[in-house]
C-alpha cells in the first residue's frame, strides 16, 4: 500500500531543516535555486548531497560545468530564499555575492559556503540525487535560517549535553 501524496507531505512538514541556495555558472549565466534537501555523506572524501528537480535549469548546468555551490542560509535571508524557490530569471543583482575558486556564485551573506564538483549522479523519482565532492569550505558567524511546517523559523536557544 502506496502512502498517499498528502500524508507524506505531511510527515516531511514535520522535519526542520536548514535552507540552502545551489547555485551555478556556465559562462556568463548564472542560475540557483532554493534546496532543503542537503545533507553530509562522507567526511573522507568530504561529500555532500543535494536533490534537483530534474526539470530544474540548475541541474542542468551542475550536469554541464561539473560544478556548484551549497550556500546555507542565515537567519534574515527568507527574502533570498523565497526568491530562488521561484522559476525563472534569478534576482542575483539584488543578492550581493562573489565567485569561488570552482566560478559559481557564492552569496556574501551565508553562514557557510561548500563548493563542490560533482562526484556522482543518482536517478531519484522526479529528482537527481547529485553527490558533491567538497573542494572548499568557508563559514560565517550568524544563526541558520530554519523552516519547519510550510514557514520559515529561529532557532529559540540553544543547548549544550
Amino acid at each position: 500500500m502506496a502512502v498517499s501524496p498528502d500524508a507524506f507531505r505531511g510527515a516531511l512538514r514535520r522535519f526542520a531543516s536548514g535552507v540552502t541556495i545551489v547555485t551555478v555558472a556556465a559562462g556568463d549565466e548564472l542560475h540557483g535555486m532554493t534546496a532543503s534537501s542537503f545533507a553530509s555523506v562522507s567526511l573522507s572524501p568530504p561529500l555532500v548531497l543535494v536533490c534537483l528537480d530534474k526539470a530544474s535549469r540548475t541541474l542542468e548546468l551542475v550536469s554541464e560545468t561539473g560544478s556548484f555551490a551549497v550556500n546555507v542560509l542565515a537567519a534574515g535571508q527568507q527574502e533570498a530564499s523565497a526568491a530562488f524557490a521561484r522559476p525563472g530569471v534569478k534576482p542575483f543583482a539584488s543578492v550581493p555575492h562573489g565567485f569561488g575558486s570552482n566560478g559559481a556564485p557564492v552569496l556574501d551573506e551565508a553562514i557557510a559556503v561548500l563548493e563542490c564538483t560533482t562526484h556522482r549522479v543518482f536517478e531519484a523519482g522526479d529528482h537527481e540525487v547529485v553527490l558533491g565532492e567538497v573542494t572548499a569550505a568557508t563559514v560565517s558567524d550568524g544563526d541558520p535560517l530554519v523552516y519547519y511546517d510550510g514557514a520559515y523559523r529561529s532557532l529559540s536557544s540553544s543547548t549544550e549535553s
